[in-house]
């Protein structure tokens, strides 16, 4: 993006502000449904910043204009911002004020504009509670937006696809009356539930969207009312088959913005119009002006989809078996490739990995956008090749490779580190102490009401014993056929609300504990699990990996394993050579994976 193109739309900026009154603009990253990856739409913060990452705020004021973001960015926006009129702010960093400080020093006083369809409602009176006197929050209107962005994308109109009852293992019928059970408990009277988190809908409803890369989440608002509801959406989007669907379901559809309309017109005086707390703050004003009580309370729907039956937990592990005779045709033709010293580079992984998925029946696109990061770029935890970066792959040291796909029975996400040649006696020594953690959480064993933040520890005992650690998350929860990053719970090492869930069965959670040595290289190791009831111990769980996939055995310096960690690597590799042998047609991968999964 040219700077001067970034200069024009701050002062276009600059002048609606004066217009209306406004002392500055607070541009955060996100949209109206949660979405981890927000639609073109929603993206005024790249567009107004032309910073691309996927965390960032953006302030503009009458006379200057920053952007925070998080170290993964700094130096990517440190690069995009040259020659703009934003300087950088290094969020985390010491002596980095918040955005709110950050006017507060700059003497600002008066209104400041937020895009309130776009910013949670928590957010919102987090940032009025920072801004302090003298400063006051208003909307920026859509209106305005669009006028300030003259070519904002429309939202898409790519139609929903049903998702079969016998996936999903539940009616959407089912579904909704459960939510419609449980939101009568707050009080007596009508309900009515308006849920926007796209996710949400797409498990109520068993749809799915194509709206978004990797995440198949619909797009629309939904009103859950006694006995039927409203969709708000595009009907472009709704094929005869989904308009079969929501007709049985007592579900009407409305153009997707008529929803704050909806809202302020349609609930009676007596009814309870309720809410989660992740919903922006357009919504709780647009129910300001309606006739009901507002409150707002969680749907515990995110929790409902976290806990997977029977009928998923089946759509996961068919789902592993295709992903696991994918990823062994890869390996087998990546080290072909390697030995007879072919030339690939990171994004030739990629592509090579894709295809081999796209060659299985049900596929629907990768659930996330692959990170195949050769030697020292295997350092950086969410390093994603470009053409500028694209390193060529040699023959020594690591390849961390951490993929994912969509299929239509299930969402997997692993991560495997591939030794491409001879390996320093560091880099076995990492390798060895991340399996081993890897190994140590998969084995666990705990009581029902055992947190994430009581399990991490497994996971890191052994690295943390020789001086290593790493910084992000060690679990989170894989939707079915759904986001590959799904709450409520995770494993990891800090307290969150996330942390202090209890695990319970039925969850899936993956398992990737991983080292990091900057400039040198990096190393992680996957698996998805699914927790499951201990059958020999009344009370407590146990996990299941549902990933199928050899470890690599090379890099492993036995003398650090115990017996009962070979036990485990070598019952976990009888498995996958037994479920995925099969699978394979060619004999060159029927022996690629008798070799990989040799007992140790």
């Amino acid at each position: 993006m040219n700077g001067s193109h970034i200069t024009e739309r701050v002062a276009a900026l600059r002048r609606l502000m004066a217009a209306r009154g406004w002392a500055a603009v607070v541009v955060p990253t996100g949209d109206p449904h949660g979405n981890e990856y927000p639609l073109d739409r929603w993206k005024l913060r790249e567009w107004l910043t032309g910073f691309t990452g996927s965390a960032g705020t953006a302030v503009v004021a009458a006379t200057d204009a920053a952007l925070w973001t998080d170290s993964r960015y700094w130096l990517a926006a440190e690069e995009v911002l040259s020659g703009t009129p934003f300087s950088l702010m290094r969020e985390g960093a010491t002596g980095t004020p918040t955005p709110a400080r950050w006017l507060q020093e700059l003497h600002v006083v008066g209104e400041v504009a937020v895009p309130y369809e776009a910013i949670a409602r928590a957010d919102c009176r987090r940032l009025s509670e920072q801004l302090g006197d003298g400063l006051a929050l208003c909307p920026l209107p859509e209106a305005d937006v669009d006028a300030l962005w003259p070519d904002r994308p429309a939202l898409p109109d790519a139609p929903f696809e049903v998702q079969p009852d016998e996936l999903a293992g539940q009616t959407a019928a089912a579904k909704l009356e459960q939510l419609r059970a449980d939101d009568r408990a707050f009080g007596p009277g009508p309900t009515v539930r308006l849920v926007g988190n796209g996710a949400d809908i797409a498990w109520l409803l068993n749809l799915r969207g194509n709206d978004i890369p990797y995440n198949p989440v619909v797009t629309a608002w939904l009103l859950v009312e006694d006995g039927g509801g409203t969709l708000f959406a595009d009907a472009r989007k709704v094929t005869p088959a989904v308009a079969a669907r929501l007709e049985a379901l007592g579900i009407g559809v409305r153009p997707y913005d008529a929803w704050p309309e909806a809202l302020r017109a349609s609930p009676a005086s007596e009814c309870k119009l309720l809410v989660d707390p992740s919903v922006p703050q357009a919504v709780v004003d647009a129910a300001a002006g309606s006739g009901a009580t507002l409150d707002i309370v969680p749907s515990g729907v995110e929790h409902e989809r976290a806990v997977k039956n029977e009928a998923e937990a089946e759509g996961f592990r068919r789902a592993m078996l295709r992903d696991g005779a994918a990823l062994v045709r890869f390996r087998r033709r990546l080290d072909d490739a390697m030995a007879g010293g072919g030339r690939l580079t990171e994004m030739d992984v990629d592509r090579l990995l894709t295809a081999e998925r796209a060659r299985e029946e049900g596929f629907r696109g990768l659930s996330f956008a692959t990170i195949a990061a050769y030697g020292p770029h295997g350092a950086i935890v969410h390093y994603e090749a470009t053409p500028d970066t694209d390193a060529p792959l040699l023959p020594r040291g690591f390849l961390l490779l951490d993929s994912g796909a969509q299929y239509i029975d299930g969402t997997t996400d692993v991560t495997r580190t591939i030794p491409l040649g001879p390996l320093t006696d560091e880099e076995r020594r990492v390798y060895t102490l991340v399996l081993k953690g890897h190994i140590a959480l998969s084995r666990c064993r705990f009581p029902e009401g055992t947190t994430g933040l009581q399990l991490d520890l497994a996971a890191r005992y052994a690295m943390w014993q020789e001086g290593y650690d790493f910084g992000h998350g060690t679990g989170h929860g894989v939707g079915s056929h759904l986001c590959v990053h799904e709450g409520p719970h995770q494993i990891r090492k800090d307290v969150r609300p996330c942390t202090l869930l209890p695990l319970a069965a039925g969850m899936t959670v993956t398992d990737e504990p991983g080292v990091y040595l900057a400039g040198r290289f990096g190393v992680r190791i996957e698996n998805t699990l699914l927790v499951r009831r201990d059958a020999a111990h009344p009370g407590f769980l146990c996990f299941e990996p549902l990933t199928l996939c050899p470890f690599d055995l090379d890099p492993v310096d036995l003398a650090l394993l115990t017996a009962p960690e070979r036990a485990w690597l070598n019952a976990y590799h009888d498995r996958v050579r037994e479920a995925l042998g099969p699978r394979l047609d060619d004999e060159a991968d029927r022996r690629w994976l008798l070799h990989a999964t040799r007992h140790v």
